[in-house]
């Protein structure tokens, strides 16, 4: 079975504290039962959650969503994007089977990243990292006013911006990644196609605005 892999890279420094990490904490059970009662999801969906403050961390290695456990989410810190990225091409690299002669390897990868800020470390390299790793879509959020979307469109095209970081507001995006998921593993399991960008994912809710 080819699996469709996804990696949440969630923002979780000392902004995020309070309301906007409660959302994403909710969003993630959101996300989860949504996908869970999703056929094509249940069968090629596995997901992975990497969190940055000070550290970039993988808080949960990519997992089959029936075995999938919502990770204890914290905020407080800074906000070491550069080290994020570079360390979800090198989970990537590690975790996702690669196609050979013998056997056709997984889906490429989707990545769903958040930030409410703007990056605290060198960018340059997991930039570099991202570009050199053959991953899927790569959907970037700058969730509320201090978010700095010109980083995100520096690590892909395809970036989104919530004009606040309410629990609402984090919960229609998290309902969008979750309806993501669900068609994109539709679309590997049906029409053998991979999701490269936003056009092919479901239209995003009035609440998530794509960044031109």
């Amino acid at each position: 079975m080819r699996r469709l892999p996804v990696y949440l890279l969630l923002d979780t420094s000392g902004s995020m504290s309070g309301e906007p990490i409660e959302a994403v904490r909710n969003g993630m059970q959101t996300l989860v039962s949504a996908l869970r009662q999703d056929p094509h999801a249940l069968e090629s969906a596995f997901l992975s959650v990497i969190t940055f403050n000070e550290t970039a961390q993988q808080v949960v290695p990519l997992t089959e969503l029936g075995q999938f456990q919502i990770p204890v989410l914290s905020a407080s810190g800074t906000t070491s994007m550069g080290a994020a990225l570079e360390l979800l091409c090198a989970r990537a690299a590690a975790e996702v089977a690669k196609t050979t002669a013998e056997q056709k390897g997984d889906w490429k990868p989707i990545v769903f990243m958040m930030t409410d800020g703007a990056a605290t470390d060198q960018l340059d390299a997991g930039i570099a990292a991202v570009k050199a790793a053959k991953l899927g879509a790569f959907i970037a959020c700058a969730a509320g006013p201090a978010a700095n979307s010109a980083d995100l469109q520096r690590i892909t095209d395809s970036v989104v911006r919530l004009d606040t970081a309410d629990s609402n507001t984090i919960k229609a995006f998290f309902k969008w990644v979750s309806a993501s998921i669900a068609t994109t593993s539709q679309k590997v399991d049906l029409a053998k196609k991979e999701a490269a960008g936003l056009d092919d994912l479901p239209p995003p809710p009035p609440e998530v605005n794509v960044v031109l």
